[in-house]
Formats: C-alpha cells, sequence, structure tokens
C-alpha cells in the first residue's frame, strides 16, 4: 500500500506540473481557498437549492458571470458565463477544460499536489481572460458574431458526474481521511443548457466546443444540445483529449456513476460504467442527431493527455498517444458517418483558448482558417503532422 501512494504521489506532482503551464491553475489554489470550504459546506444545502436566472434580454454587454445554485467539486457554488451579440442568432457553448479526479488523494484539496480546478470563479475558468476564439477586436476569428455562454469547470468528473461520492485513503501520516466530492457535471450542464434553450430558441447556427476535460464533456452533450436544435446545423469542435482509450477507463466511470446520467437512447443500450468509453460520447451523439457534425483537434505528443493517463494507471513507455489518438479515430470513424480530424504535432495542450489557434499551421492548413470553413458548412480535409517533414514529435512553426 506504501509504494502504491507513493507511486500516485508521484504521477499526481507530475501532472499538476503540466496542468500549471496548460491551464494556468495556481500551485496555491487549494492554500489560498480551502478556508472557504467550512462555510461553504455548512451552506451547501441553501446553495443546492434552484436560484433565478435571469433572462438574456436583461444581460449587460460583454461577459455576465451567472450564479445556478450548482456545486462545485468542494461544495463551493457554481456560475457560468454568457454574452450576446449584437443582430446575430448564431450561438457557441464552450465547456471548459482543468483536470479531473477520481480517487481521494486527487479530489480532496488538502492533498497536495491538486489536478483538477475545484472553483468556477477561478482565473482559469473566466472566459474574458482567454484567448483564441474568446480573443476580442481580431477581424478573423471566426466567432466575431457569435453569442457565447461558457461553462466554467469545478467538478473533477469532466462534466459527466452524476453526484456526491465519499472516498477515503490514507494519507502519509497513515491517518484514515474520507471525503466528499460533488461530481455534479451534468446537474451543472444541464442547468446551463435549460437555460440556453429558454433565452436561445431558434438560433441559425450552432457550435459546440470543449479543451481538454471540456472536449469530453462536450462529446456527450452535443447530441443533445443538436437533438434539441433539430433544424439549425451543429458543429462540434472538441480540442485535446483524443488519447484516452486506456484500459483503466472504467476507474473514472465507476467514481464519477456516468451510466446513471446517460440518455435513453438506444445508441447507449447495454452501457455500463465497465464498459463505457470517451468513443462512445461521440458514436451516441453523432448517430443520435443527424444534424450534429463532429470534429477533433489533438496534438500528437500532448504532454497533458500523456500524464493524465499515467495517472490512471498506464506505465511510462508502455504505449504511445499518438497512436491511442488514431485508433480514437478510426473507432468513431467506424461507427459514424463523418468525423473531422486536425492533428498537430508537438506536446502543447489545447489550442481553443490559446492565441495559436491563429498560428499553428499544418499541411499549409492553419487552424484558425479550417475551423472557419467548418462552422459555416464547407467541406474541411482531415489534416494531420504525419504528411508533415517534421512528423509529429514537434510543433507546427508559428
Amino acid at each position: 500500500m506504501t509504494k502504491l501512494r507513493s507511486l500516485r504521489v508521484t504521477r499526481l506532482r507530475r501532472v499538476t506540473r503540466v496542468l500549471r503551464l496548460a491551464n494556468g491553475l495556481s500551485a496555491g489554489v487549494a492554500a489560498v481557498k480551502v478556508s472557504l470550504l467550512a462555510i461553504s459546506l455548512l451552506l451547501s444545502t441553501a446553495v443546492a437549492a434552484q436560484t433565478t436566472l435571469p433572462n438574456v434580454a436583461d444581460l449587460d454587454s460583454g461577459w455576465n458571470a451567472i450564479p445556478t445554485g450548482g456545486l462545485c467539486s468542494a461544495g463551493t457554488p457554481y456560475q457560468f458565463y454568457a454574452k450576446t451579440a449584437a443582430d446575430s442568432d448564431n450561438l457557441l457553448i464552450y465547456f471548459n477544460g482543468g483536470g479531473a479526479c477520481w480517487f481521494g488523494q486527487a479530489c480532496d484539496l488538502n492533498s497536495q499536489p491538486n489536478v483538477h480546478s475545484p472553483f468556477a470563479d477561478m482565473d482559469a475558468n473566466n472566459p474574458a481572460l482567454g484567448h483564441g476564439i474568446f480573443a476580442e477586436g481580431v477581424a478573423e476569428n471566426p466567432f466575431n458574431d457569435y453569442n457565447m455562454v461558457f461553462l466554467p469547470y469545478c467538478t473533477g468528473d469532466v462534466f459527466v458526474g452524476a453526484g456526491e461520492h465519499f472516498y477515503s485513503y490514507t494519507d502519509a501520516e497513515g491517518g484514515e481521511v474520507t471525503i466528499n466530492t460533488y461530481h455534479n457535471g451534468y446537474a451543472n450542464s444541464s442547468t446551463v443548457l435549460d437555460w440556453v434553450y429558454q433565452n436561445f430558441d431558434d438560433p441559425a447556427r450552432v457550435v459546440i466546443g470543449g479543451s481538454s476535460a471540456g472536449a469530453i464533456g462536450s462529446s456527450f452533450y452535443a447530441g443533445m444540445v443538436a437533438e434539441h436544435y433539430g433544424e439549425a446545423p451543429v458543429v462540434l469542435i472538441a480540442d485535446a483529449a483524443g488519447g484516452y482509450n486506456s484500459p483503466n477507463l472504467p476507474v473514472t466511470f465507476n467514481a464519477w456513476n456516468t451510466a446513471a446520467i446517460l440518455p435513453e437512447w438506444p445508441e447507449y443500450s447495454g452501457k455500463t460504467n465497465d464498459n463505457l468509453t470517451f468513443e462512445d460520447f461521440y458514436i451516441a451523439s453523432a448517430n443520435h442527431s443527424p444534424n450534429l457534425t463532429i470534429a477533433q483537434y489533438n496534438a500528437a505528443e500532448d504532454e497533458v493527455q500523456y500524464n493524465f493517463t499515467y495517472l490512471l494507471g498506464d506505465a511510462p513507455g508502455s504505449f504511445s498517444l499518438a497512436e491511442r489518438i488514431l485508433n480514437h479515430y478510426v473507432e468513431i470513424e467506424s461507427a459514424v458517418d463523418a468525423l473531422h480530424t486536425y492533428t498537430a504535432g508537438g506536446s502543447v495542450h489545447t489550442i481553443l483558448r490559446s492565441p495559436i489557434f491563429y498560428s499553428y499551421q499544418v499541411e499549409g492548413e492553419r487552424f484558425v482558417d479550417w475551423v472557419n470553413t467548418l462552422i459555416n458548412g464547407g467541406t474541411v480535409p482531415d489534416i494531420s503532422c504525419v504528411n508533415e517533414v517534421k512528423g509529429c514529435a514537434a510543433a507546427p512553426d508559428e
């Protein structure tokens, strides 16, 4: 047990170092806010009560933070962001990223290091501080005329958790620790999507985006959104989560009880926490909703995807991430009408919230131009670093 605990701590530290670089997580986030937890937990029953949300017509210009009455992993309040666009019926729904947790040490904010974003109001969850598709004043931004809804991520469950889970573990001093974690990703997402449906009743075009953990969440909800907006073209852009087809993945679904929140679709028939995969989300969404176009971006040597796979229990050197991403594509493509993919070289994690959204170019095609064509109904080729002279080990020239 001591050896296993030491291995997990080592893996946690490795993942945390990479997450801080990728998502801007503060090393002291738990220390700064952990004092709030006692108060928030005392208030959790009151917070969980649904609040009255504003109508879109009542929003101010720019980004609006909207409290929901939902909960983050430690019982602190959940909120989302919305920004309207004048004279536009286009809609972007974006699921943010920020790690994950599925065992006690990873979910406990008092146990360092921390590997998931635990608060909805932290800077990493603020779209006003984002770049890429959230950059304002950039003429070539394809989303300049879009109404935007941004879902912060703070539940540690890639948005597919069914509710509260109790974890127990033995700490470094040999003490037994029990914590309760609110894996409320489904409840929070459902609240936001219900608000979206009530306030954007007839969008001309819908794009669902998500990065890292949000890429997984967005693939799960894309079919539901497309089903609701059955007359509109809907496009999914999942960013940087294509390499998690690990044999150890069921441990996450069992912790989050994801099977309990699967929609009652024939596409999920027979699926349980023990046989569910992330590929299933894409396949079910695409096959259930014919108006949905699905697309993915990945970096072939993505450091964060490597490290979270190590945290799942896959040994370093036991797999190739590039091969797993390829197998992920093949499995989805074999089960749906079409999957559009853009695979860059290098290890940089995520692109939609980054300045590289405008500069990365593979096979002579800039990612921003590929996205612009995709969301406007054009035909896009599958792009891969395999066809680059530098191959997939190196990042694209900027």
